[in-house]
């Protein structure tokens, strides 16, 4: 019998079908921000991965981002091949990745989603990513993270 969430055990054996062995923490207060997170687990806010989902000309897609950045809908339209870049509701986000805002994780995902990566999330050793809940992240070396969820690296911060 797991005390984890059905949800992180789903990630947990999406990161191990990449090969991958992660252990997910629990912060009970949560972790739904990027400075929660970063509180929560004792690092700098920019080694959180922001998992944010958006719709480029209607296609789903996931913008990683690092938490000490904002996200620029022109750059994340552009990188997607697209010319408009809207906000999706929490209905779409739980169909397209079957997580909740604020636990997407990086990959384990519902349905195939391409992936564009923030360059600044490659400075740290690790980040830090959502397990599939608010209060549920793993650490993963930034290049392990740009291979498991096949991400494209490219510039997405606002400024």
């Amino acid at each position: 019998m797991t005390d984890t969430h059905p949800n992180v055990d789903r990630v947990v054996a999406a990161a191990r079908e990449r090969g991958l062995e992660i252990a997910p923490r629990r912060f009970p207060d949560g972790t739904k921000t990027a400075l929660d997170a970063a509180s929560a687990i004792g690092v700098e806010v920019g080694q959180i991965v922001k998992s944010l989902i958006f719709a480029v000309d209607g296609e789903v897609v996931l913008a990683y981002v690092s938490g000490a950045n904002q996200l620029d809908e022109h750059k994340l339209a552009a990188a997607a091949g697209g010319l408009r870049c809207t906000r999706v509701d929490a209905d779409v986000v739980r169909s397209a990745t079957g997580y909740p805002i604020g636990g997407v994780p990086p990959f384990g995902h519902a349905t195939h989603l391409r992936v564009f990566i923030d360059p600044d999330l490659l400075q740290y050793d690790e980040v830090w990513a959502a397990a599939g809940t608010w209060h549920d992240v793993f650490a993963i070396e930034p290049n392990r993270l740009v291979e498991a969820s096949e991400g494209v690296i490219t510039d997405l911060k606002r400024g």
